[in-house]
């Protein structure tokens, strides 16, 4: 993984004044309708895939759920499944297709998500800055863009313990026009803003696309994914 200095990955992941294909990386092997069909792998019958409980796995010190968050206080069923979009500071859910109407354009105060407003399931928070930084910049951990039953997305592998989690790249929703964009890539929140309470930018988040990983700013009005840490 590459280190990415602030204004770079700014430019690369949240402002899009540069320009970055993303590539796909082989060919799935697996039939996800095959799999979907086949009864023993239903995931509603997996205790792993308990929408209100995960494990998790710890990655350099940090505990990260294996599955992203879906409506509020409810994990996703599987590692590879979106869940929903959220704001920054907003426990609103919004859906990761399709448009969408009555976009939320109220900008979040604060330099911190507030805990009432954190949609983790019980147990569970949005992660600090410091922590998505163990995630994207360590040298013990490494990352590998991969595909599951036909999502793309990235590995993030600890390289002393093996423990891995895989976080989906499916976009977001655009801060002023709420419709989905850089479906190419996979942006996910952090729980602080560097800026101003009345500025609209400056969150820390994570980017991910196939080519690197790391950290940058965006705007709180975004939508973006959840993967939560243990409190």
């Amino acid at each position: 993984m590459k280190n990415l200095r602030f204004i770079s990955f700014w430019l690369l992941f949240t402002m899009g004044l540069a320009t970055v294909v993303f590539n796909a990386c082989g060919d799935d092997k697996d039939d996800p309708k095959q799999e979907q069909n086949d009864p023993k792998n239903d995931p509603k019958d997996d205790p792993k895939n308990d929408p209100f409980t995960d494990k998790g796995v710890v990655i350099n010190g940090v505990t990260w759920a294996t599955r992203n968050v879906d409506v509020p206080g409810k994990f996703a069923d599987k590692p590879e499944d979106a869940g929903m979009f959220y704001q920054w500071n907003n426990k609103t859910a919004w859906p990761v297709t399709g448009d969408i109407t009555n976009w939320n354009t109220v900008v979040a105060t604060g330099r911190k998500w507030k805990e009432a407003n954190d949609p983790s399931p019980a147990g569970w928070c949005v992660p600090t800055h410091n922590e998505i930084k163990k995630l994207v910049e360590s040298k013990d951990v490494t990352y590998e863009w991969i595909t599951i039953n036909g999502i793309k997305g990235g590995k993030f592998t600890d390289t002393t313990t093996g423990n891995s989690i895989f976080l989906p790249a499916l976009g977001c929703r655009s801060s002023i026009s709420s419709t989905i964009q850089y479906e190419g890539g996979g942006y996910y929140w952090s729980n602080e803003a560097y800026t101003p309470d009345d500025d609209d930018a400056g969150v820390y988040h994570i980017g991910i696309s196939s080519e690197e990983a790391g950290w940058g700013c965006t705007y709180r009005l975004r939508g973006q994914f959840i993967r939560c840490v243990k409190e």
